[in-house]
């Protein structure tokens, strides 16, 4: 089975998909859409095909260099999505920050504010009840 990730013909990737990987994300995958199902079916792939990678870079393919091909594969992919919630987390902080400051100048402006309306209200009513000389 193949699967063209892009239908508009554009980066078109092509996937050669096992009947081993479709059986089991067709059993596996009940009532999903269509797209999830060849996305999963791809990334399935993708890990085999790292594996295979790993294994046979390592010389022969022994059960404990298939399971040191997999782990290093899995670590990789592990390692993406840390990478990846580690630049969530440092945004995340950086927007906080920014709130938490935008937030002390937007009390410290009320606060002036305040202060004005206070100091304007105080000469409104020091000059409404100055003494005026009489004539």
């Amino acid at each position: 089975m193949t699967y063209n990730a892009n239908n508009d013909g554009e980066n078109l990737v092509v996937v050669q998909v096992s009947p081993q990987t479709n059986e089991m994300v067709e059993t596996e995958m009940v009532g999903e859409t269509a797209e999830a199902k060849h996305e999963t079916k791809a990334l399935i792939e993708a890990i085999r095909r790292r594996t295979q990678a790993e294994a046979q870079s390592a010389g022969t393919l022994t059960l404990e260099t298939y399971l040191n091909a997999v782990r290093r594969a899995r670590e990789a992919i592990e390692g993406d999505k840390l990478i990846e919630r580690d630049r969530l987390e440092r945004s995340w902080t950086i927007i906080q920050e920014d709130a938490e400051k935008n937030w002390n100048l937007l009390v410290e402006g009320v606060a002036e504010l305040g202060d004005r309306f206070q100091d304007a209200a105080k000469a409104a009513w020091d000059a409404f009840f100055a003494p005026r000389p009489r004539s």
